[in-house]
């Protein structure tokens, strides 16, 4: 994939508001739609009480501060007071609940997230960066949290206070309400440029990230390229370039916010002009009250407030619709492989595998096997070889069902394995590969895998069994060490050598090894071969390997080429066929096989097929 199709995802902000995709966020509030019902009332009285307040500014300033009558004013003051008061745990309750709501609402769709992502089949990984990914479970959904936290029932407040600060304005004195009202259209004008330009702005920034993600992730991951090569000054260049475009980019929206802003309290300033000139007329008049014309003036004042809010709210919400677009689109792609509603009870397992006209392809008819039969008795072990592009590892993904074939059947006991629950088929199984994949965490735990079903005995008896122990002997911590991330400090022969007791230790009535000794240095080897005879045993073991030891013991050997199982036999049945075996075993040595001598007697390289 281009960088420009990676980046153009993540460019585009979509809609500001889609009620289809709020609907299905909405959904995510429903388990606690008790506790946003009570966060909105908690809002509501916050909203009411500074309208009360100002209420009680205006009769304490008429009815005792004008007059000069301040009996009774104590009363108007510690009931003032007791609203502030009032309001202030209304609102903090209320802030309280709503990020709580935020942070429940992310949690669980989070979780989601991750329990889908776990039903997909492999070749969703195969096409979709992780990066990608990572941004769906963790920027994405934050985006979502600041809807919820701050946005859905924060713009429920501003809506209801905006609707009753005009309303008690009209109801006071319609004509100073509509008079401060006369400056609404700069407002208005005001707000629909900063939204137009601030959503420029914004996908500009989400652009420039996603450069700079991409180009950080690359050029990390491939340190060790830009120093073998002396490239650090020239990749500092290219990085102080694309980091120099997203500060730009944010300046300019510092700038949109810092011009908005400032803006809207000169419109309200304004606003207060107005009310001063014709309000102190009327006060001069004795047609409205002191009182009055300094509620309007702290009216006016909260009424602007909220509208600056709402236009800050619309960038969260804008911001809201694309991430939850991108996050659906990932929930609603559907799992290719599935299981059956009511799969089969199967009791007891040999270890019995038939393959039956099996064909399959990753892409429509682009066919990697096709007609492949075979069979494999229980506690047999049989090799697997062929030349690259053969189809070896798609047969082993095959029987751990990872991909589902088009054609033909695979059985496991006689049972087809689209029948089997996916839990029961895999748990029989153990697969073994080349490149070993380490979690963070020590020893024990890459060993057992949180199955804490397993013992520290049992993990520390199969890093025994495999040879391990030589080198665990060397920890200060044993089986608890703690290994660096994805086992910086280990070579790639302790690696395998883990990967081989974390099978041991699950014991698998079936056991695959796909080319899982063909990097191991000389020594190690020795390691893992005396350790493969007390692996294999009593179990069927699939073998796709490289090295003649293993090959050799094997019961029979199935040969594949171009998709197709051309060869069946044990070893030595199959170089007397001098056919695509016999040519792939001479490519191990370093001289032809001479006539009349015994292909046995030629040197092997440490080199594989």
């Amino acid at each position: 994939m281009s960088a420009a199709a990676g980046y153009h995802e993540e460019e585009a902000l979509g809609k500001a508001y889609d009620s289809r995709l709020m609907k299905r966020l909405l959904r995510y509030m429903k388990p606690y739609r008790w506790w946003a019902a009570l966060a909105v009332v908690l809002l509501l009285i916050g909203s009411a009480g500074r309208i009360v307040m100002v209420k009680l500014t205006q009769v304490g300033i008429d009815n005792h501060i004008t007059p000069k009558q301040l009996d009774g004013f104590d009363t108007i003051l510690f009931a003032f007071i007791g609203v502030m008061v009032f309001a202030f745990f209304a609102t903090g309750i209320q802030y309280y609940l709503t990020q709580w709501l935020g942070q429940r609402v992310q949690y669980d769709i989070r979780m989601q997230i991750f329990r889908h992502l776990q039903k997909l089949h492999l070749g969703f990984f195969d096409k979709n960066p992780v990066g990608r990914i990572l941004t769906r479970v963790t920027n994405d959904v934050n985006v979502l949290n600041e809807m919820f936290s701050s946005g859905v029932v924060t713009i429920i407040g501003d809506l209801v206070m905006i609707i009753l600060i005009v309303a008690y304005m009209l109801m006071e004195n319609w004509r100073l309400a509509l008079i401060s009202f006369l400056v609404l259209p700069l407002l208005v004008a005001a707000t629909a440029i900063f939204r137009i330009k601030v959503r420029q702005v914004y996908r500009q920034v989400r652009l420039k990230l996603a450069r700079l993600n991409a180009f950080l992730q690359e050029h990390i991951t491939g340190m060790s390229i830009v120093q073998l090569f002396v490239q650090e000054k020239r990749v500092f260049g290219k990085f102080d370039e694309i980091n120099t475009d997203l500060r730009s980019a944010h300046q300019r929206s510092i700038i949109y916010y810092a011009t908005f802003f400032p803006t809207v309290e000169v419109i309200g300033v304004l606003a207060v002009v107005l009310i001063l000139y014709f309000g102190g007329v009327r006060v001069e008049s004795d047609i409205m009250t002191l009182g009055q014309l300094v509620a309007f003036i702290q009216l006016v004042e909260m009424f602007y407030r909220p509208i600056r809010d709402l236009s800050d709210k619309y960038n969260v919400l804008q911001a809201s619709m694309a991430s939850s677009e991108r996050i659906f689109r990932l929930l609603d792609t559907e799992p290719a492989v599935l299981e059956l509603p009511k799969p089969a009870r199967v009791n007891g397992f040999s270890g019995r595998i038939d393959v039956e006209k099996l064909w399959f392809a990753y892409n429509d008819d682009d066919w990697v096997l096709r007609d492949v039969s075979f069979s494999v008795e229980p506690k047999e072990k049989i090799a697997i070889v062929g030349a690259t592009g053969a189809g070896k590892s798609s047969m082993i993904s095959l029987l751990f069902r990872f991909y589902d074939y088009q054609k033909g059947a695979i059985k496991f006991d006689g049972v087809d394995i689209k029948e089997w629950p996916l839990h029961r088929l895999r748990k029989h199984m153990a697969l073994v590969l080349q490149d070993v994949f380490l979690f963070s965490g020590d020893y024990a735990g890459n060993v057992r895998l949180r199955d804490e079903s397993i013992t520290d005995e049992q993990v520390h008896a199969a890093l025994s069994r495999v040879g391990f122990d030589r080198f665990l002997d060397k920890l200060p911590n044993g089986i608890h060490s703690e290994i660096r991330e994805r086992g910086a400090t280990l070579s790639t022969g302790q690696k395998q050598l883990l990967s081989f007791a974390r099978a041991l230790a699950f014991d698998p009535e079936i056991l695959i090894l796909d080319e899982a000794t063909s990097s191991v240095d000389t020594e190690t080897e020795q390691l893992i071969q005396e350790a493969l005879d007390e692996l294999l045993k009593d179990r069927t073991s699939i073998i796709i390997a490289h090295r003649l030891s293993t090959i050799e013991k094997a019961d029979k050997i199935l040969v594949f080429h171009h998709g197709q199982l051309r060869e069946v036999g044990r070893h030595d049945e199959l170089l007397k066929q001098k056919g695509i075996y016999y040519r792939l075993y001479q490519m191990q040595f370093k001289q032809e096989v001479a006539p009349g001598q015994s292909v046995r007697t030629a040197q092997p390289t440490s080199k594989g097929v």
